[in-house]
């Protein structure tokens, strides 16, 4: 089954817009193109984008689940400074389970980024 950036490619390369007009319209550059095509998961905005561009309707090319991935979010290293810290659990109030699912959903995904950037730094940078 292909990845979100090789049903992107295919997309494009269907629609006959080339991808220098792809691109000078997104505002990025032709290698950053070229790596979305090998990601396996895509932002929903920029695929949102492209298919404006040419004129396309992703959402019949992506399952549900590869629509609910967002490419941020990584599994972090089994050896992890960061997975000692107990995940913190927010009590939302009860307005709508549907939208503070998302939130607490977003939250969860945020807090990841936020942890593979310090695992980061410190591969780059050490320990203080």
């Amino acid at each position: 089954m292909p990845h979100q950036g090789e049903i992107l490619q295919e997309a494009i390369k269907r629609s006959g817009i080339s991808i220098t007009r792809i691109v000078e319209e997104l505002g990025i550059t032709r290698p950053t193109i070229y790596r979305k095509f090998k990601d396996e998961t895509l932002d929903a905005n920029f695929v949102k984008n492209i298919g404006q561009i040419i004129g396309h309707n992703f959402s019949d090319d992506f399952t549900i689940v590869q629509q609910s991935a967002l490419p941020f979010v990584t599994p972090l290293p089994k050896q992890s400074v960061t997975q000692a810290v107990t995940p913190r659990v927010t009590n939302a109030p009860k307005v709508d389970s549907d939208t503070v699912s998302q939130l607490l959903t977003l939250q969860a995904k945020y807090i990841a980024l936020l942890e593979a950037y310090n695992e980061l730094l410190l591969k780059v940078y050490g320990p203080k």
